[in-house]
């Protein structure tokens, strides 16, 4: 069990990792120096591989899914891959491509809500814009990253006084209408389509006119925290699921020499069913995979031996026990804020895991040291679903998904535990090891 001390430290490496990653984009490219960093070779898909045995590379897809690997020491065929898979998208609000509103002097921005996130959040924050946007260059189309750091936009609340019952029914946005977000105020003859443009522009550090497209998260500028009485929680946006891929991130940079071949993975579009070319119900694994198989000289017979032999780790996050609210819970399922990873389980295969792959996470979790927890959603409830069955049913691979415990998940602003990120590293360490 680390102590609390040293699990602090990872916690705020973690809320670093976050504060600099506000979008998918700046995810995989904060992923992407710690990476170079330790001396990763990027691999470019549309270029011949060459792998040196117990080579360390990466490949990007999209600009926002990033699958890193090392060869292990081991053959392949007798080992096969040791697979930890996350995603870098969070629940939220998007810009629309043609997204200013003008009207009652003010320019608004139209969102379309992605994912699934807690919509109330929202409102009332020091909200901001990230992401990516294309450009006309010299060379040709250039794509480059974009950052706001101070607030920007803003979803005001309607006031008590003029929804009486907003604290019995809840805080409720109309997605259309009521969710534009304020981006300031107009003067006499201005537009609000050209002042966007000219903000973006110059952002970008580019002219008005070379702008061509854009994808634009809102997020919130507040950085993350350590809270509590003894400083014991984490608070910052995009826990899920960020989280677990900086826990993965982590664990496989401290891979130093494993025997097999370890591959971490990150994924875009979780959030809205992962049915994408950079989502993991598209090929970019099993093409990496492959790649790496071919890379080995191992004939068919012998890559359906490594993928027989590996074993798959979906790491999202968890529902923990919120005592304010134990309606919400299935009794016998109380996953305790910093009491470790947690394993999920469902049997209609919304989680990938089994009675045999739960079982050996549990034996790696004990050899790392790291206490484990067990958690099912309750029977009158929609389950949510991760990664983890649709990459178990494309690679037909043993497969076990897991989380870190969270309060709040798809708001705005979670919280987690510092200790269950600690456990986490070394649990997915103890993944990599094995």
């Amino acid at each position: 069990m680390p102590p609390l001390a040293q699990a602090r430290s990872a916690a705020q490496e973690l809320i670093d990792f976050i504060d600099a990653s506000p979008s998918p984009w700046h995810a995989v490219a904060s992923a992407e120096a710690r990476l170079r960093a330790q001396g990763y070779v990027r691999l470019e898909e549309g270029e011949r591989w060459q792998l040196a045995a117990g080579g360390r590379y990466y490949a990007v897809r999209g600009g926002a899914s990033l699958i890193a690997f090392v060869r292990g020491s081991r053959p392949l065929a007798e080992t096969g891959f040791r697979l930890v898979g996350a995603h870098t998208d969070s629940p939220g609000l998007r810009l629309k491509p043609r997204p200013a509103q003008a009207g009652d002097g003010l320019a608004r921005l139209g969102v379309e809500v992605y994912g699934g996130p807690i919509l109330a959040s929202f409102a009332d924050r020091d909200l901001s814009l990230a992401g990516r946007v294309v450009l006309r260059a010299a060379a040709g189309i250039e794509t480059r990253l974009l950052r706001f750091e101070r607030p920007l936009v803003r979803l005001p609340n309607l006031a008590i006084h003029m929804n009486r019952e907003v604290n019995e029914q809840g805080l409720k946005f109309n997605k259309q209408t009521e969710l534009p977000l304020i981006l300031g105020q107009l003067g006499e003859g201005q537009e609000a389509d050209a002042g966007l443009r000219k903000l973006l522009a110059a952002a970008a550090q580019a002219e008005p006119a070379d702008l061509l497209s854009w994808e634009l998260a809102v997020y919130d500028v507040q950085k993350g925290c350590l809270w509590g009485a003894d400083e014991e929680f984490i608070a910052d946006s995009q826990l899920d699921n960020l989280a677990s891929s900086h826990a993965a991130l982590t664990a496989l940079l401290a891979a130093e020499r494993p025997a097999a071949t370890c591959v971490a993975a990150f994924f875009d579009h979780e959030e809205v069913g992962s049915e994408s070319a950079t989502g993991a119900a598209g090929s970019f694994v099993a093409d990496v995979l492959a790649r790496i198989a071919a890379q080995a000289a191992l004939d068919v017979e012998d890559r359906r031996r490594a993928l027989a032999k590996s074993f798959f780790v979906s790491a999202d996050m968890a529902h923990a026990y919120h005592p304010n609210f134990p309606a919400a819970y299935e009794p016998s399922h109380k996953v305790a804020m910093n009491g470790g990873p947690v394993i999920k389980t469902n049997a209609n295969q919304r989680y990938a895991t089994n009675a045999e792959t739960a079982a050996r996470f549990m034996a790696l979790c004990e050899r790392a040291g790291v206490p484990c927890q067990h958690y099912a959603h309750r029977s009158d409830l929609g389950c949510g679903s991760t990664i983890g069955p649709l990459v178990a049913a494309q690679l037909g691979i043993a497969s076990v998904d897991v989380g870190s415990p969270l309060w709040a998940m798809h708001s705005v602003r979670e919280s987690a535990g510092v200790l269950d990120h600690a456990y986490m590293i070394a649990a997915l360490g103890a993944v990599f090891g094995s």
